[in-house]
Parts: C-alpha cells; sequence; structure tokens
C-alpha cells in the first residue's frame, strides 16, 4: 500500500512540474484573465511583461488588442512568448559565455555574418524552433524551449547577468522589436565602412 502510495504522489509530483508558463509581451499594461481566458491590451507606452504560470492541458486565450481580436492555443508544456503588441518581435537563444572569455574584437567577416544573419531574422527567413529563433507576429504565441525557468530579455531591456545553476550554463533568450533590429542592423552596417582619410 505504501508503495502505490508512493508511486502516485511522484506522479501528481511529476505532473506538476511539468506545466507552462507564459510571457505575455505589451506595449502598455496587459490584463490577463485566467478564469475566463482572455488578455486584452491597450496601445499604452513602454514595453512591459507579464509572466504567468499554468497548468498542463491545452490552454487557449482569446485576444483583445491593438493588432485586433484572436485566439492562441498553448498546446505542450514549456515557456511561450505572447505577443499584444501592434509590432513584430524577434530574437532567439543567445550563447551564455563569461564576459572574461568573451570575444572582445570581432572581424569584419564576422561582422557581416551577423548582419545577414538579422536581415534573414527580420524577414523572417531562416526562422524555426530547431535553430531556437522566432519571429513572433502581433497577437501570436510561440513556445519558445520545454525549459520554463528559461530567461528571457524581453525589447528594450539590457542583457543582465546570469549564474551557472547546478554547473550548467543558463538557457537565456533574447528578443528585440523589428525597430530595435533595424537599428542594430543600420550600426553594425556602419562599421563596415572603412573610416576616411
Amino acid at each position: 500500500m505504501k508503495k502505490i502510495l508512493f508511486f502516485g504522489l511522484a506522479l501528481v509530483l511529476f505532473a506538476s512540474c511539468k506545466s507552462k508558463k507564459m510571457i505575455v509581451m505589451s506595449k502598455g499594461e496587459a490584463e490577463i484573465n485566467l478564469e475566463a481566458k482572455t488578455i486584452t491590451a491597450k496601445d499604452g507606452g513602454g514595453h512591459e511583461e507579464k509572466t504567468v504560470t499554468l497548468g498542463s492541458g491545452k490552454i487557449a486565450f482569446t485576444m483583445n488588442t491593438p493588432a485586433g481580436q484572436a485566439t492562441v492555443e498553448l498546446q505542450e508544456n514549456g515557456l511561450y512568448v505572447v505577443n499584444v503588441k501592434n509590432d513584430t518581435i524577434i530574437g532567439g537563444y543567445q550563447s551564455y559565455s563569461d564576459p572574461k572569455v568573451a570575444q572582445q574584437v570581432i572581424t569584419q567577416e564576422k561582422l557581416k555574418q551577423q548582419i545577414d544573419s538579422l536581415q534573414l531574422l527580420s524577414e523572417a527567413k531562416n526562422v524555426s524552433a530547431a535553430n531556437r529563433n522566432f519571429f513572433i507576429l502581433p497577437n501570436h504565441a510561440v513556445k519558445i524551449t520545454d525549459n520554463t525557468e528559461a530567461l528571457v530579455v524581453g525589447p528594450y531591456h539590457r542583457m543582465r547577468s546570469a549564474e551557472k545553476v547546478d554547473g550548467k550554463d543558463p538557457e537565456v533568450y533574447r528578443f528585440y522589436s523589428i525597430k530595435e533590429i533595424r537599428e542594430i542592423i543600420g550600426k553594425l552596417q556602419a562599421l563596415t565602412v572603412a573610416p576616411k582619410e
């Protein structure tokens, strides 16, 4: 009897660990009603984020946002980014490295590769879950990872420090507005031009 009770308790604990988490990114405050399964946002000022932990199983939210009305379904367990801005959000996995060992000098070839990569992302090309990069249109939700404890840095925020957990590098995702991506591309392109003498 004790073995059955312990096994049942272990299953309940395992199931409770498997859940969904969503990060709602909005311009101005978004209102999330978990009972009614609705997300409401108006076009406000500044970038805002709300993180909500949900249970397992398929969950659908009806959204009323500046981009119109829509429904998003969160089917699998994992971490989701929900875009209720009237702007596309672009981003992906960031390789973690200690600032002391990070590359300090960048070659022109590497710089051009970064520009090409960002241009492809801004055009929704070469985007896939396998590549761990994402192009999230307004009123859409995307599962970015199975790890609900991954770190997500949203648009208009600076990258913050992260520590190893149990000897493992943190799983970090960085997102930008499409406007930010275009500005970054412009700044990088300026670095590829030889200075005038």
